[in-house]
């Protein structure tokens, strides 16, 4: 979208990775959330929001590239709010087994928003240029048809989630206070001895899918004059945003079920070789360029299916930052340390890009790999404690 309104590669990608910031900052607001109490309200509150908030973003194309960041910004802040504030809904309201039982239907529902939003809102965009021979206009309309189809979810909200029986007014509660909460809880984090290597490790087995992330939408998206694949909007849908989602969906299920009949630690070595091998395929593309649909679907399946096998051992770092006694802030901490973790290689990917080409970049990024591997190793040779 940003491409197509004119920013070059580096400002897009260093804007696109901006939209990160919401999911990392999220959990500030939880302990407000909490103290409000009724998350009924606070639920159709963002909805509502929400909804307002995608209608402002088909206007702003009217305005520029900067309107559109800055609208998408807050269409990022509202959805991350409204993440959370849905999990502390069914909690309140949902026993721990029913919650246990509605996990895998969730995260499918997860996975077809985004085919939805990546793979056929992007193709129906990119059916709408065809025919209108407007950009702008063509992005409006499917943010017009995203904010149609989401007020069904808000009216549908509004008549059928029941309100929990909370007593806590939280009239009295600020958003300050609730900073400082998560502020101790951090404090009280950052006290454990060596908490500083579960983060280093997060971060080496994220940087070479974060160098990949907004890289390999540039490579399918510029002209062959500039070294890419030169994919129209609906390749790029169909391939990324539908095979793509599909495969690492498959991968996040296939590496759940492993996780769930092995220990994190067992797994660890062979779903961090599978995290960092995506870079591979697109060194391989650069190589071998894909002639053919099918061929582009092949590429982006397996690198999507190698990235969503290995996410899980994410939490294994994770739960070393939380600490034995703050198992409880697992959940809290995971979505926003990975987004940290990809934050920089993410906005750096496109100005380095511009700097080296895709050919030298996809080296770059794949060599960075084994490297990685290496710290790692490194690493948690340090965890062990000696034996006495």
């Amino acid at each position: 979208m940003l491409l197509q309104l004119g920013l070059t590669p580096a400002l897009a990608t260093l804007l696109s990775a901006l939209l990160f910031l919401p999911w990392v900052l999220k959990s500030f607001m939880r302990a407000w959330v909490r103290r409000v109490g009724n998350f009924k309200q606070v639920l159709h509150f963002i909805e509502v929001l929400l909804f307002v908030s995608l209608v402002l973003l088909a206007f702003s194309f009217r305005r520029g590239p900067y309107a559109v960041f800055f609208a998408l910004l807050l269409v990022s802040l509202l959805c991350a709010w409204h993440e959370l504030a849905a999990r502390m809904y069914y909690e309140r309201m949902l026993r721990p087994a029913f919650q246990r039982l509605l996990t895998a239907p969730k995260l499918a529902c997860s996975q077809v928003a985004v085919i939805f939003t990546y793979g056929a809102l992007i193709f129906l965009v990119g059916t709408l240029e065809v025919y209108f021979r407007q950009i702008c206009y063509s992005w409006a309309m499917g943010c017009y048809v995203a904010a149609g189809l989401f007020l069904i979810f808000v009216f549908h909200h509004l008549i059928w989630l029941r309100s929990p029986r909370v007593g806590d007014n939280g009239a009295k509660h600020s958003v300050g206070a609730s900073v400082k909460a998560e502020l101790r809880i951090i404090d009280r984090i950052r006290h454990q001895p060596n908490w500083w290597q579960p983060v280093l490790i997060l971060f080496l087995l994220l940087l070479p899918q974060g160098l990949m992330f907004y890289a390999r939408v540039l490579y399918l998206y510029m002209p062959h004059a500039n070294g890419g694949l030169g994919c129209s909007i609906q390749e790029i849908g169909f391939a990324q945003g539908t095979v793509g989602v599909i495969a690492f969906s498959l991968g996040l299920f296939l590496g759940r079920r492993l996780i769930k009949h092995y220990t994190l630690e067992r797994l660890f070595w062979p779903l961090a070789l599978s995290i960092v091998l995506s870079p591979f395929v697109y060194l391989g593309m650069t190589m071998w360029p894909p002639q053919e649909l099918w061929q582009l679907c092949l590429y982006t399946m397996t690198a999507q299916l190698l990235f969503g096998l290995g996410l899980g051992i994410c939490r294994l770092p994770v739960s070393a930052i939380s600490g034995a006694r703050y198992r409880n802030t697992i959940n809290m901490l995971q979505i926003p340390l990975v987004s940290a973790a990809l934050i920089v290689p993410m906005a750096m990917s496109g100005w380095l890009v511009e700097q080296m080409g895709f050919s030298s970049y996809f080296f770059m990024n794949a060599l960075s790999a084994p490297l990685c591997l290496l710290g790692i190793f490194l690493l948690k040779r340090r965890e062990i404690p000696p034996t006495l």
